[in-house]
């Protein structure tokens, strides 16, 4: 049996992820280790990732896109992250930030940006984190005021991935409306820049990169606005007060998309244990064929497939219509937390070598922590799935 393989695909999506899976086993596992030790951008897998057409899996035809659905994503997700979580982490931010404009945003900024988004000549990211808040999205501090035709932002943004290499980024600002819940203040403004460090535009900085502990090669920044002017026409959607709404729906897929990341660590933590559970022997016979280590292996196993199949249900309830927010948070945490144990596994049975900089393992190790909390932590995704829970079951 084959781990994590999903029945009832198209013969599109069949096709789909075979080509990704050779690319990553050609392209990203070869050279995943020294662009991660040495926190290299992968600039010529992003742009392998173009010609592929992943920038556009999701984005409708009508706008150059391959119009693949949640699903197709999360399975092309998981196959990237297998080689390097890294690079998943290239397009995910991409992809939240064409599905909110794909479902939010207006005719004339569908338009604007959706092609382009599609052949990856604009690279998208977003941000809602701020250096005091994280999952209290509603207490953004952030604040765009009226001025004539115009707004003008101010505040730090904090924890944005793809801040420097991207040349769009959704932000999540207050906007006072007046509104008397929180969370009715907040706006999406669609902010168009250039890529790199500095003062990228008059009133925007991209300080520099965040050091961190794992997901190198993709970088992690802070946003400072201060006096920055930009237009009321670039409000995702053309009103302001939607953008909680807009954010939110963002999660829900990105949440999704964590899932898959973790699923495809989590395959390649079982591959990698497999491996040398064959090759490495002690006292007389491959320690695969010790009990003590069959038994890890059956576990780590079921663990990936049923992430999988969690991860996958989640996706197709997002794809039907139907709310998936309970669906996509169990996923989430059960696949995050999953990664973790079945990593740590995989690092123990390398033993003493597991801890060496030239073993996959070691780069696994300080990847699968950052799935935890990503896309909100554990126990956020507790607190969503029981209200969702106490919401259906209501005595």
């Amino acid at each position: 049996m084959t781990l994590a393989r999903t029945a009832g695909l198209t013969e599109v999506q069949a096709e789909m992820l075979a080509t990704v899976r050779s690319f990553v086993d050609r392209e990203i596992i070869p050279h995943a280790q020294q662009l991660e030790h040495t926190d290299t951008y992968p600039a010529d897998i992003v742009e392998r990732m173009k010609e592929i057409g992943l920038f556009g899996i999701t984005i409708p035809e009508e706008y150059g896109g391959l119009g693949e659905s949640l699903l197709t994503y999360a399975l092309v997700v998981e196959e990237i992250a297998r080689g390097w979580m890294s690079v998943s982490g290239v397009i995910n931010t991409h992809f939240i930030v064409a599905h909110m404009i794909a479902r939010h945003g207006t005719p004339e900024q569908r338009a604007h940006y959706l092609p382009r988004m599609a052949t990856g000549e604009i690279r998208g990211s977003f941000s809602m984190s701020e250096p005091d808040l994280g999952s209290d999205v509603a207490a953004v501090r952030t604040r765009a005021t009226r001025s004539g035709d115009d707004y003008v932002i101010d505040g730090n943004k904090m924890w944005l991935t793809n801040g420097s290499t991207s040349n769009l980024t959704a932000v999540l600002v207050r906007t006072d409306l007046g509104e008397a819940k929180p969370h009715r203040n907040l706006t999406t403004f669609l902010v168009e820049k250039p890529v790199g460090y500095g003062e990228v535009l008059p009133g925007l900085t991209i300080p520099g990169k965040i050091d961190k502990m794992g997901y190198k090669g993709v970088d992690t920044t802070e946003a400072h606005f201060d006096g920055f002017r930009i237009g009321a026409d670039a409000i995702l959607g053309g009103a302001p007060g939607a953008g909680f709404a807009h954010m939110m729906d963002g999660v829900e897929v990105g949440r999704v998309n964590v899932a898959a990341r973790a699923c495809g660590v989590g395959i390649r933590a079982f591959e990698l244990a497999a491996a040398y559970a064959q090759q490495r022997s002690t006292f007389g016979k491959p320690i695969a064929e010790h009990q003590a280590i069959a038994f890890k292996l059956a576990e780590m196993a079921t663990k990936v497939e049923a992430a999988h199949l969690m991860m996958v249900n989640a996706a197709r309830l997002k794809d039907s219509g139907t709310r998936n927010d309970v669906a996509a948070g169990m996923a989430k945490l059960l696949a995050s937390e999953y990664c973790a144990e079945v990593t740590q596994e995989s690092f123990r049975i390398h033993g003493g070598f597991g801890y060496s900089k030239d073993a996959e393992i070691e780069r696994l190790m300080r990847e699968a922590p950052f799935l935890l909390i990503g896309e909100g932590t554990s126990e956020i995704q507790k607190t969503i799935i029981s209200k969702g829970l106490l919401r259906d079951y209501r005595a």
